[in-house]
């Protein structure tokens, strides 16, 4: 069996990548099966370079706050702030004290210095401005998309004024109330308040998209992008804290739903600009159904992966990554009867392999899942290597 797969396995690479797919995809997704771990960064970086270098990629997107990703996005593209000040702020979850990301950011205004801007390299985050605790205030999104339209729009096609959405948002801490997530009692989700937000956030959205023209005649086409981007965060908040509100059954899936259909319509927008390399969780990226043991029981929902191959077809491509050990917590080496197990026991570290000549070389029964004796490591499933284009292996995660 090993030797049947060290056939195909080969050294990762960008071009080994590219040769597993028909033709380059305008979104490419690397995934990766567990956060925080800078060798699946330094993977991710290296591959990033050699797209940019031989294959005419332009843009990195990486499963973080949309709105802070654009702080990174002004650094890289015309020097705005320091590489300090942008690691401080321009991530969440939180990743900018992350070595490999601070390299990246370094590299990518490096590159960018004396090129002009259509063949400069941008940064996006692509997640919403929420984390699995709770939501940001719509604020930001809603005011920025206000200001934007103000600005250009004969006042009276507004459909309120700047006093009006920040009388009707009031505190910031009432979104953000870290309660809200367990109780739904507490969420400001369903007021009176948020239901007249939503209105006005879709009639905003709907003016922005009636004056395209106007717009783009006005400004730039990034200032254009930067508006829409807001639009579609406003919206996505106030519904996320609207499911928030809700006390069915269905919440959770709910939630969960709208946060990868939000990461969706960014990629969405993303492709649209330039080729782009997407790196996140596995789950966020596959085109299978996720699911997820929560406190009240099972969840499934669609990633944000599953929708964008719905709507891209073949300008899609998922590589999952998978590895072998995490000894600092309690990972240790793969049984050698599971995918894992038979990869680690190639000579190639890191390595990469088509997903349908695996699957062909392991057979029918396919192995059973590895065991994951932690929670943060998902390890990969056998039952997906249909709907994957290949799979990335890295043997070891180095101790921090």
């Amino acid at each position: 069996m090993v030797d049947r797969i060290q056939d195909i396995a080969r050294p990762l690479d960008a071009a080994a990548v590219m040769r597993l797919l028909p033709a380059p995809p305008r979104l490419l997704a690397l995934g990766e099966p567990t956060h925080g771990e800078d060798a699946l960064l330094d993977v991710r970086n290296d591959v990033f370079r050699q797209l940019v270098e031989r294959h005419g990629y332009r843009t990195i997107a990486i499963e973080s706050d949309c709105l802070r990703g654009l702080v990174v996005d002004d650094y890289v593209t015309r020097g705005t702030g320091t590489l300090d000040e942008v690691m401080a702020h321009g991530f969440s979850h939180p990743w900018g004290p992350s070595a490999p990301n601070r390299e990246l950011v370094r590299w990518m205004r490096a590159y960018n210095e004396d090129r002009p801007a259509h063949e400069r390299v941008r940064f996006a985050g692509f997640d919403g401005p929420l984390e699995i605790t709770g939501a940001a205030s719509p604020r930001q999104a809603l005011t920025a998309l206000h200001d934007c339209l103000s600005a250009a729009v004969d006042p009276a096609l507004l459909p309120c004024t700047a006093q009006t959405l920040d009388r009707l948002l009031g505190a910031d801490d009432r979104w953000t109330e870290p309660e809200a997530m367990t109780d739904p009692a507490r969420s400001v989700g369903r007021s009176a308040e948020a239901g007249e937000l939503r209105t006005l956030a879709a009639d905003l959205v709907s003016l922005l998209d009636e004056q395209t023209p106007r717009l783009l005649a006005t400004a730039s086409r990034d200032a254009w992008d930067r508006a829409r981007l807001h639009g579609r965060t406003a919206t996505g908040l106030l519904s996320y804290h609207y499911w928030m509100a809700d006390t069915t059954p269905a919440r959770m899936a709910r939630l969960l739903g709208v946060r990868d259909r939000m990461m969706a319509d960014n990629l969405l927008a993303l492709a649209g600009r330039a080729p782009t390399l997407v790196h996140a969780h596995n789950a966020h990226l596959q085109r299978e159904k996720s699911s997820m043991r929560m406190w009240q029981g099972p969840v499934e929902w669609w990633s944000a992966g599953a929708l964008v191959g719905a709507r891209l077809g073949g300008e899609y491509a998922f590589v999952a990554t998978a590895l072998g050990t995490i000894r600092h917590q309690g990972v240790d080496t793969p049984p050698p009867d599971t995918v894992e197990g038979l990869l680690y026991a190639l000579p190639q570290d890191p390595c990469v392999v088509d997903a349908g000549r695996l699957a062909d070389a392991l057979g029918d029964p396919r192995p059973a899942p590895r065991v994951s004796p932690w929670f943060g490591y998902a390890p990969l499933d056998p039952g997906h290597l249909d709907s994957v284009d290949g799979v990335v292996f890295v043997k070891d995660m180095p101790r921090p």
